[in-house]
């Protein structure tokens, strides 16, 4: 079985690329399902239901976010009801939303969960912490996929091997830039530091050039609007065995558009 775990889509770039070519990936690569971090997809910043509703149907199994869950105002009201979306399970107690869930499909189920590093990113409980209290509420017999959005490669790689043998992946997302560390631990947990962005490449990590450069020359606060032009889709695809719930092989995935 595999499965293809995309990064950071963002923008209408994201969202176009993603409903235009996403169902001829699939039939290409004959993946089982796709799991896709969204925390960017509206306007830059968070995601919304009509938004979550729209990559359902372009082909995305379910969604995971990150520090931006709560970009867009309205959605703290809507995320209970998105079963295929999830947060990131190590925010404070209270938030809304849950940090995994199950995918049910025709002929197979999979866990999906989200939990958010500490380094450089805003406050939230453990992550190694709630990750193992997650596991313990959810079912055994199922693979479960994790992405781990965090800054800190180190903290992202401790996590990984903390966890090796305890789920079928741990991804990284929030760098938007793709890495070239893709390895199946020594418990067969699949892992890559980050799967990069699914957004227009040619930018500062999705956000138009022209301020964010003049930010760096001057100091001067700007608005960092997403940048258009080509996009890029950027990810990973995992190989499994659903029966042990272990990896055998996990690939970089990565198509752009000329430009």
């Amino acid at each position: 079985m595999k499965l293809l775990m995309l990064g950071d889509v963002v923008g209408s770039p994201g969202r176009r690329i993603i409903k235009e070519n996403l169902r001829q990936i699939r039939e290409q690569l004959q993946v089982g399902a796709v799991i896709a971090n969204c925390e960017n997809a509206a306007g830059g910043s968070g995601l919304t239901a009509a938004l979550a509703e729209e990559f359902v149907g372009c082909g995305i199994d379910a969604i995971t976010l990150g520090d931006h869950t709560w970009g867009q105002k309205e959605f703290a009201s809507q995320i209970d009801s998105l079963s295929r979306v999830v947060r990131p399970g190590n925010m404070p107690e209270g938030c809304p939303g849950k940090g995994w869930r199950i995918v049910t499909l025709p002929t197979w189920s999979f866990v999906f969960a989200n939990v958010q590093g500490r380094v450089f990113m805003h406050d939230v409980d453990c992550p190694f912490r709630a990750m193992e209290r997650m596991l313990s509420e959810m079912p055994r017999n199922l693979p479960v996929f994790v992405d781990f959005h965090a800054e800190a490669t180190s903290e992202k790689i401790s996590f990984a091997r903390y966890f090796d043998g305890k789920v079928t992946a741990v991804v990284g997302t929030h760098t938007h830039v793709q890495t070239s560390d893709a390895t199946i631990l020594p418990g067969g947990t699949a892992f890559l530091t980050d799967l990069g962005m699914t957004g227009p490449y040619v930018s500062s990590i999705g956000r138009d050039l022209k301020p964010v450069t003049r930010k760096f020359l001057t100091g001067m606060p700007s608005r960092f609007e997403v940048a258009t032009g080509p996009a890029t889709i950027e990810g990973a695809v995992i190989e499994f065995d659903p029966s042990t719930r272990k990896a055998s092989d996990i690939g970089l995935f990565r198509y752009r558009e000329p430009l």
